[in-house]
């Protein structure tokens, strides 16, 4: 079957299950997420110890939650690339050499501390990342959304990360819509029974390299236009069934005392390692 079979929704983070996580209340959820998220950036820089709890016990949340370690460590690797963009501290942060070379006319000088601090901030940004997958993936989206507004999160952007939730499923239909067209209109080479049928798998078609990346530009742009107008269909038909700025979502369940009792065990574990963090190492 071709890939471009593939349903948006499969796009949806949220996995089903019936978890020691995936029971917890959404508030309860999001309130121990944002804490651990906010303790690894609290963390000082030579806070290592601190670093291995605070990731053991977002690995301890990913076993527990059922999705599969190899899942979240899977999809927390794809914030990888962006964590590079301090790579240039390395050279930037005075400290003790540790390499020194020339490039034409700078002479670069990576130091000890340049070093600590971007791996510092790699393993936060790896442990916050890793933290969120957990927290999508164990809560639907109308929950997580309703958990928020309940925890007094701003209306307006509790609204926009909605919407942008919805229109990500808007993009991925359209651009589904495009790739199925290409396919329909792109001829496979003959290159016998087995070559035509992995072209058409591959959902890339004939012609050459080139020829494929001046279509895709040209699908960039139409996506652009068709998601865009598609959205001011979607906005007037929002419009007319008295959308004033706000979802309404369900109400959830009161919170019971095991969820008060997790919730409290977590935040003051959190702020013990926070404290400990910031008095030997701050």
């Amino acid at each position: 079957m071709s890939s471009l079979s593939t349903s948006p929704r499969s796009l949806d983070p949220y996995v089903p299950g019936v978890s020691v996580i995936h029971s917890l209340d959404p508030r309860v959820k999001a309130v121990l997420a944002l804490g651990l998220i906010l303790s690894a950036a609290l963390a000082p820089v030579k806070a290592w110890p601190i670093y291995l709890l605070l990731a053991s016990l977002s690995l301890s949340a990913a076993i527990l939650s059922e999705l599969g370690v190899a899942r979240v460590l899977r999809r927390s690797a794809l914030a990888l690339p962006f964590m590079f963009a301090a790579l240039p501290l390395v050279a930037t942060t005075p400290g003790l050499p540790v390499v020194q070379s020339a490039l034409g006319p700078w002479e670069v000088c990576i130091t000890s501390e340049g070093l600590e601090y971007f791996l510092s901030i790699v393993v936060k940004s790896w442990i916050s990342v890793q933290t969120a997958v957990v927290l999508v993936g164990s809560t639907p989206f109308p929950a997580l959304m309703a958990a928020l507004r309940a925890l007094r999160i701003p209306r307006l952007l509790v609204a926009v990360s909605g919407l942008m939730w919805r229109y990500l499923f808007v993009f991925s239909d359209e651009a589904l819509r495009l790739m199925r067209a290409r396919e329909a209109r792109s001829s496979v080479p003959l290159r016998g029974q087995a070559g035509a049928h992995a072209a058409l798998r591959s959902g890339r078609g004939g012609r050459s390299m080139l020829w494929r990346a001046r279509v895709t530009g040209g699908m960039v742009g139409n996506l652009f236009l068709r998601a865009f107008e598609r959205a001011g269909r979607i906005h007037a038909a929002m419009l007319a069934r008295g959308y004033d700025g706000e979802v309404r979502l369900g109400a959830l369940s009161p919170v019971t005392f095991q969820d008060w009792a997790v919730l409290g065990c977590g935040l003051g574990l959190l702020s013990l390692l926070t404290f400990v963090g910031i008095l030997f190492w701050g």
